[in-house]
């Protein structure tokens, strides 16, 4: 491949990176608003129930970049919601764990539920070595965004 088709190619990547971006942000307000919840705090309990245990408010921070008193606030107003409890750890009993409460999550499981049938159908012409490629970039696009994420919170504004 000519380096100057690999430029168009990455040209093209970067501008439609962007726009799925963009969509995905308003996509998931969309879900928040249908739900009654801030998009950040979809997120917060997308990331909780993706996790096989339950997590401390520092793990949850840890996760979502936000400070342990932002998380914090994050997993009252989930709370308050009843998406999630917090109970003590029982092998620290001074830590506090945060945990889904399956009947409230099974409420935000059901609009993915009904969104996901587009989602199986628009990958449904891919090969299994298609899905296993886009699998590997959505992992390689997590731990990148999570060094690049790291980087632009230490680095001073210019």
């Amino acid at each position: 491949m000519t380096s100057e088709r690999r430029h168009a190619l990455y040209e093209e990547l970067s501008n439609e990176s962007r726009r799925y971006m963009a969509a995905y942000t308003l996509f998931n307000q969309a879900i928040a608003d249908r739900l009654g919840l801030h998009p950040t705090d979809l997120q917060g309990l997308s990331l909780l129930t993706a996790e096989p245990d339950p997590l401390t408010v520092k793990q949850i921070a840890d996760m979502t970049g936000l400070t342990t008193g932002s998380a914090t606030r994050l997993v009252d107003r989930l709370e308050r919601g009843g998406y999630v409890t917090r109970v003590p750890d029982t092998h620290d009993r001074r830590r506090v764990l945060v945990t889904p409460v399956p009947e409230r999550v099974a409420r935000v499981t059901a609009v993915w539920d009904e969104l996901g049938e587009g989602w199986q159908a628009m990958l449904a012409d891919h090969t299994d070595a298609e899905l296993e490629a886009i699998i590997r970039h959505l992992r390689k696009a997590q731990q990148l965004s999570k060094i690049q994420i790291e980087h632009l919170r230490g680095a001073p504004l210019t």
